[in-house]
């Protein structure tokens, strides 16, 4: 009683800090104040890596996009110290159980899960040229699904290309659905479909519908138009949506109807059939799209 007592009536003025714990506690109550304290003093410098390495306070960093998040446990095979000695029978035996332990946990059905799953995500990054904190936002929407129970009974797979999906349109980072399913290999309906079932479960996603003129740099460039095509056809797409054409339709049909606009202006030679392998849509359609934007300029 008296210590819980003090607990609560003590101002923690008197502080101690533990460097080898990283805690930070009171010499009067004993109370842990703070847990897993950084030092933000400056790094020590070495003149060689084996000096940087020995004098680093730091290892590498923690990741989602790993299975074990960076934290992963090496044991040696061989039964010696640090010194090169042979150890102990009682320690041999010590350190075969932490061995065999230790290759249980990473062969788990979970752990496995995640070692695919993120090895996969490596290759979608690689294709599509992901950023780093889409990459992060996909393996913290796949731990939460994970956690959701939402991957018993499903390919991890097509769950990752539509969790990388959902990530792109979290950050606003251009990313179609065939972009992914040609960068993994798999039916576009596959990953629309899981991609409905992970909208519907999971609580706090909100994701934003792309904006034309996001694709519209995209199909410029490897059209190779010229900056003065790219601008006029942002222009027409601001135009079109104060107008309110491009509510419901697809962001990239707009996007290719209104360069394709922008082009025929400014006199350069590229066929509508060219700008539709651009950007992946029929040219039925971006010919409507063409219409509906001529239309809405002549009222």
């Amino acid at each position: 009683m008296v210590v819980n007592r003090l607990d609560k009536t003590c101002m923690h003025f008197f502080r101690v800090t533990d460097a080898m714990t990283a805690e930070i506690a009171c010499g009067n109550c004993g109370v842990v104040l703070l847990e897993k304290a950084i030092d933000l003093g400056r790094e020590n410098i070495g003149q060689t890596m084996d000096e940087y390495n020995s004098n680093s306070r730091t290892g590498q960093k923690t990741s989602l996009k790993m299975a074990d998040r960076g934290l992963s446990t090496m044991i040696q095979a061989q039964n010696r110290d640090s010194a090169g000695r042979t150890l102990s029978d009682e320690n041999r035996r010590s350190f075969y159980r932490l061995r065999m332990w230790d290759r249980n946990s990473k062969a788990a059905l979970g752990k496995q899960s995640f070692v695919k799953a993120f090895t996969f995500l490596d290759g979608l990054r690689s294709k599509l040229g992901l950023p780093e904190h889409v990459v992060e936002k996909s393996a913290y929407l796949f731990r939460k699904v994970e956690q959701r129970k939402l991957l018993r009974g499903r390919s991890s797979l097509p769950v990752m290309c539509a969790v990388v999906y959902m990530a792109c349109r979290i950050a606003d980072t251009p990313r179609t659905l065939t972009d992914i399913a040609d960068a993994a290999g798999m039916k576009k309906k596959v990953i629309q479909r899981f991609y409905r079932l992970l909208f519907a479960n999971l609580d706090d996603v909100n994701s934003i519908s792309y904006s034309p003129s996001e694709f519209v740099s995209r199909i410029s460039s490897e059209a190779r138009l010229s900056e003065k095509t790219m601008r006029d056809a942002r222009k027409i797409l601001e135009f079109s949506d104060k107008r309110g054409i491009t509510s419901g339709k697809h962001p990239m049909s707009m996007a290719a109807a209104a360069v394709f606009l922008a082009l025929q202006d400014n006199h350069e030679n590229v066929s509508q059939t060219k700008i539709a392998q651009i950007s992946g849509i029929s040219a039925v359609t971006i010919r409507n799209r063409v219409k509906e934007l001529e239309t809405a300029q002549r009222k």
